[in-house]
């Protein structure tokens, strides 16, 4: 019987494990409290999984504020996608966990790119998830 309960234990890649999430989201004018969503980051702690994936509409943002920066916005999503990818690009933080990196990229800040809160759900595939997530939240 004690068997039993061990085998319950164990996690395998077919059932839905706990992962956490957040929009990524631009905010041009903090004075008028507009955002939008550019982005998502999943993180699966059980699958050692870090990822991002974001989609820009451009024209979109520049009704929100026609002055927007969008070099600005483009650098910093890629330096979103270079901390979730490790190697040399992300610097120090390459060397830190998925985990502490995730936890970093969804600290509130002040910067015309914001992470939203953190949610968490169940999944089989965080991948397939960030995919979902993306096309639910940001198209």
């Amino acid at each position: 019987m004690s068997g039993d309960r061990v085998r319950t234990n164990i996690r395998t890649a077919t059932e839905p494990t706990v992962f956490e999430y957040a929009a990524l989201r631009v905010v041009p004018r903090v004075e008028r409290g507009e955002a939008m969503n550019v982005g998502v980051v999943v993180y699966c702690r059980a699958l050692d999984y870090l990822g991002c994936r974001t989609h820009l509409d451009e024209k979109r943002l520049l009704v929100l504020d026609p002055a927007l920066n969008l070099d600005g916005v483009r650098a910093a999503l890629r330096g979103v996608d270079a901390l979730c990818r490790g190697g040399e690009r992300a610097g120090q933080a390459a060397a830190e966990a998925p985990g502490a990196r995730f936890r970093w990229l969804t600290a509130p800040r002040s910067t015309i790119v914001q992470p939203g809160p953190v949610h968490a759900g169940l999944t089989e595939d965080p991948a397939a998830e960030l995919d979902r997530l993306l096309d639910l939240l940001v198209r």
